[in-house]
């Protein structure tokens, strides 16, 4: 199994930045690929971003693909969001998830943290 602790949301103006980070613990070796996604209050979930856990190929959701960033760092086993130009949209819940394998989906995870807040005044 693998534990995934996000942290670093809070509270922005509009146009400000935020970088989120989410901490890998257990079976890391395990982990293809991380992943961001985010919810807000009576929508559904959406994907963000994803990077391969060892040779760092990224891909972003056309809503977020300039303003966002995903990286990773192997050794301390946490990948991080760096969320610029931040909008009152931007306002959800973060998660980050876990693929054990390249899937089909985006959506096929296999681990799910407990998730950070991000609100986003304006």
């Amino acid at each position: 199994q693998v534990q995934l602790v996000e942290s670093g949301g809070g509270s922005v103006q509009a146009g400000g930045s935020l970088r989120l980070s989410c901490a890998a613990s257990g079976r890391t070796f395990s982990v293809y690929a991380m992943e961001w996604f985010r919810q807000a209050p009576g929508k559904e979930r959406e994907f963000l971003a994803a990077i391969t856990w060892s040779g760092g190929s990224t891909f972003y959701a056309e809503s977020v693909k300039g303003r966002f960033t995903i990286s990773r760092d192997n050794a301390k086993n946490t990948v991080y969001l760096q969320m610029n130009s931040l909008k009152p949209e931007d306002t959800a819940d973060y998660y980050c998830a876990g693929q054990t394998s390249a899937r089909v989906s985006v959506f096929q995870y296999d681990y799910w943290g407990q998730g950070t807040q991000v609100t986003v005044s304006s």
